[in-house]
């Protein structure tokens, strides 16, 4: 396969959901040389598109892979952990794989903050340790503050082709933030998610004693 369109694949493969622009930013090339490449490859049936309004103006239009597209990456690693997790599923109840995740969760948090003094940090300071945290992790994650809430959303999910079948890996992400605040995982409300089909996934924080 040409190089330039290996690397847009690649690009769709990370972020999932790209503009031409975007494309071209990651490739580094000028939009109208991406528009050729994907055309090629939407002719191929490797890339797809469908637009999104985002407010005010005309939609954009969002490319993705399609299942042809995913087909060309290895998937060995998708295959085994998809494997493991229906073992896991079909030998324990629901409650017990759900404790595992948030345990495994808790676990991880514990190794991101060995040498932090995340006790003295700001709700603000720790909000933006968590973004930053799971941007270094294959995420896309910004935070916003409004005057009750804090907001973390996620546009692109790391496991996004794991869950798919498994959604339980959400538990992974609404732990680990709940952790990394010191905030109990009940008192976050998951109020958007990408497997359901939203734009992104969305953690909404309370401001208060029991909260962040």
């Amino acid at each position: 396969m040409q190089e330039t369109r290996k690397r847009i694949l690649e690009t769709l493969l990370s972020k999932q959901r790209c503009t031409i622009n975007e494309l071209a930013d990651a490739v580094g090339i000028t939009p109208i040389s991406v528009r050729h490449h994907i055309n090629k490859l939407e002719a191929a049936g490797l890339v797809a598109s469908e637009e999104e309004r985002h407010g005010v103006g005309r939609p954009r239009r969002l490319y993705y892979l399609t299942e042809s597209g995913l087909e060309k990456f290895p998937s060995q690693y998708v295959r085994l952990t998809s494997q493991l997790l229906r073992q896991l599923k079909a030998s324990l109840p629901a409650p017990m794989v759900s404790k595992l995740f948030a345990e495994m969760a808790r676990n991880m948090a514990k190794e991101f903050t060995k040498g932090v003094d995340a006790a003295n940090m700001t709700p603000k300071e720790r909000l933006n340790f968590v973004t930053s945290l799971l941007n270094r992790e294959g995420f896309v994650v910004k935070w916003e503050e409004t005057d009750q809430y804090y907001v973390v959303q996620e546009s692109v999910c790391p496991y996004y082709h794991i869950g798919q079948d498994h959604p339980e890996v959400c538990i992974l992400d609404r732990t680990f933030i709940a952790t990394l605040l010191d905030v109990p995982p009940e008192k976050i409300q998951h109020e958007r998610c990408i497997f359901n089909g939203d734009k992104q996934c969305r953690f909404v924080i309370p401001k208060s004693p029991t909260g962040a």
